[in-house]
């Protein structure tokens, strides 16, 4: 989307990942500052690793807080899983919803949020396998937000292929989580590979019961700050503009319900 020429009405913010961006230079470093200059930004990281046994990188780290007082971003969100163990794995595996596991990773995202001086938001992944499973997901994510006090990043789409995948009702996962933790919200598309397995790809249209599920999350927790993610197969910006202007009728829908609600 950032390629094309976009104006303030057209979105209200842009996230990249911020291993895509920090040290470049010349003249795709002068592009994105135009860009960083124009828009709210938020970062989506890639490589953080939190749950990894490797230790944290924290050079990373410090250049992401350097890279986001460059640039003036708004939030840093990462992924509650790993990607690495002393070496890059190249895909975002599921950390074990133990309680071990819960006091691991909120320590880690501890000296994260130490180093960084904020808070940060960690995003609620799809996975396809619960290795060593003694809690649910929603009792692991909620402990480990309670236990590192850091925020959440709410994946609509991520709970609708969990629920599909792993047989439990979206709904009541929804309404597990604290609307305080919410930071912000990804909707996306994904794959159908069978009727019982859905696949995160970020490479298609937003489907209707995900829509509907982020009117649902909305109901549920007021509306916030939703980013359309698309990852490849990206069509021509007029066709995902009409999803991000989707995205604001369903917020300004529940905005008049709330406010007939509650008789304003």
């Amino acid at each position: 989307m950032m390629g094309e020429d976009l104006s303030s009405e057209a979105v209200d913010f842009l996230e990249v990942a911020p291993e895509n961006w920090i040290g470049v230079g010349g003249r795709y470093g002068r592009w994105f500052r135009q860009y960083t200059e124009r828009f709210p930004f938020v970062i989506h990281g890639l490589s953080l690793s939190i749950g990894a046994p490797a230790p944290l990188d924290l050079d990373l780290v410090r250049s992401i807080k350097a890279f986001m007082r460059e640039h003036s971003i708004r939030c840093y969100s990462e992924h509650l899983s790993y990607c690495s163990d002393h070496g890059h794995l190249y895909d975002l595996l599921p950390i074990p919803f133990t309680a071990e596991a819960v006091q691991y990773v909120a320590e880690r995202i501890r000296v994260v949020q130490d180093v960084l001086e904020q808070r940060i938001a960690m995003e609620n992944v799809s996975y396809y396998a619960a290795p060593g499973q003694e809690m649910t997901e929603l009792e692991f994510l909620n402990a480990v937000l309670r236990e590192a006090d850091c925020d959440l990043l709410l994946d609509v789409n991520n709970t609708y292929v969990n629920a599909i995948n792993h047989r439990y009702d979206p709904l009541e996962f929804l309404r597990g989580i604290s609307s305080e933790r919410i930071r912000y919200i990804h909707v996306a598309g994904h794959y159908d590979e069978a009727d019982d397995l859905k696949v995160d790809t970020h490479g298609a249209p937003v489907i209707d019961p995900v829509w509907q599920l982020l009117e649902q999350a909305y109901q549920i927790h007021g509306t916030a700050p939703t980013l359309l993610e698309r990852d490849f197969n990206i069509p021509p910006l007029p066709q995902l503009l009409k999803e991000v202007e989707r995205i604001r009728a369903i917020q300004a829908a529940q905005s008049v319900e709330a406010s007939y609600v509650h008789g304003r």
